[in-house]
């Protein structure tokens, strides 16, 4: 449309749903470049995949053409059919349901980028209860934490 402009920056985190079936070191680094590009074929600019053994954040140039909503559950769907198409994990793998997204200003972008790709600098201070629960705090969202992610910690 003419004269519609726009810059949204979307990080997305998401957790693994069974313990047996973690993200695994020796494979992570591949799936989250598949997932980028899942990202990056859907119209949308990755700037950062990254994660640890038990959860993934995304952050992206987030185009607006999709519901995020929409894309967030064919992320999962395909990062899933990746995992299970090349038997990487060894118990049965999927993810947990729902996700967290936080928005982001223009000016952010090198501090999330750098925060994304030190995830597992990150988690060795913090778990990622904690971590999760302060984006929950800090963007003011309302939740019960009954319906927070299953933590392995």
């Amino acid at each position: 449309m003419a004269n519609t402009y726009r810059k949204m920056y979307l990080h997305v985190i998401f957790a693994v749903k069974n313990r047996q079936a973690l993200l695994h070191k020796s494979w992570r680094a591949d799936l989250f470049k598949y997932i980028a590009g899942i990202i990056n074929k859907r119209g949308h600019y990755s700037l950062a995949v990254n994660g640890t053994n038990d959860h993934v954040h995304l952050f992206f140039d987030y185009k607006g053409h999709e519901l995020v909503e929409d894309l967030v559950r064919e992320i999962k769907k395909a990062s899933n059919d990746y995992i299970k198409d090349k038997k990487l994990s060894p118990s049965k793998f999927s993810w947990q349901s729902g996700y967290g997204v936080f928005s982001h200003g223009y000016r952010e972008k090198s501090r999330v980028m750098n925060y994304v790709m030190n995830q597992e600098e990150h988690h060795r201070k913090k778990s990622f209860r904690e971590e999760y629960l302060a984006f929950l705090n800090s963007y003011q969202v309302e939740f019960n934490e009954g319906y927070v992610f299953e933590f392995f910690d």
